[in-house]
């Protein structure tokens, strides 16, 4: 990221490209840093380095160690980063991309979080086809029976996930409802590893969807979406052929949200 190519590319300002070059370097090292080092890295002179860091240091960017002289990235990137965070609401984040897979489908959208360790539906995006969902934004649903909320669990702490199951139960829905807890957390560990979850009539009988987790800058599951739609036209090469989307979607809106893999 704070390679010397960055300054071969048509760069308007070149100053700024060497100061983002120098704060990229030292976010990389996660420590404090001596000039002679960034110097050294960056193949920029010792002078031209000091000049950033000084500059950067006297907008509070830059913090120097008054016992070493050594360099870190000061307090105003945390001040920033938290400003940011509060401006990414992922519902409103979400809103073009699930409506554009919408469009690409021709099924159901649901967007969702884990609240109180159900699952709550914050934005859906409806098929205009005959069979479709009856479902409403604000309603809540159990996590261990819908795809949303296996990925939602699959992704927590795992102390965490087991308090869930413990307080709210397993109980029965439909003939695949999963109602033992190691099943669940095997089902669990299978979503985790292939990065998706299916809901084959767990919940209500001709229902299936297939869900995708949403990560957020730091790497949390904050959300997830979903394609759902009646059993009969949800076959099993129906799902194959909407899982590359859905997974596509979710990357975007998780990438749009701040999230480097």
């Amino acid at each position: 990221m704070y390679s010397q190519t960055m300054l071969t590319e048509k760069v308007p300002i070149r100053s700024i490209a060497k100061a983002l070059m120098v704060i990229e370097y030292l976010a990389s090292c996660q420590t404090e840093v001596p000039l002679s080092n960034i110097s050294s890295k960056l193949k920029m002179s010792k002078s031209t380095v000091h000049g950033i860091l000084s500059t950067l240091k006297q907008y509070g960017y830059i913090e120097q160690s008054s016992f070493t002289g050594n360099y870190k990235l000061g307090i105003r990137f945390f001040e920033l980063g938290r400003i940011v965070a509060s401006t990414w609401d992922v519902r409103a984040v979400s809103g073009p991309y699930i409506q554009k897979l919408l469009e690409r489908t021709g099924e159901t959208v649901h967007l969702v979080v884990l609240d109180k360790g159900e699952v709550l539906y914050i934005d859906k995006r409806e098929s205009n086809q005959s069979l479709r969902i009856v479902s409403e934004i604000g309603s809540r649903l159990p996590a261990h029976c819908t795809g949303v909320g296996k990925v939602l669990l699959a992704y927590l702490p795992k102390l965490e996930m087991q308090r869930i199951i413990t307080t709210k139960g397993l109980p029965q829905y439909t003939k695949n409802t999963i109602t033992d807890p190691l099943k669940l957390e095997e089902e669990l560990k299978a979503i985790r590893e292939r990065g998706y979850a299916y809901d084959i009539e767990e919940i209500m009988e001709n229902l299936s969807c297939i869900a995708a987790p949403i990560f957020d800058y730091s790497g949390k599951a904050i959300a997830a979406i979903s394609i759902s739609g009646p059993s009969t036209r949800f076959t099993a090469v129906r799902l194959e052929e909407i899982k590359p989307i859905l997974i596509e979607t979710a990357a975007e809106i998780s990438t749009s949200l701040g999230y480097r893999r």
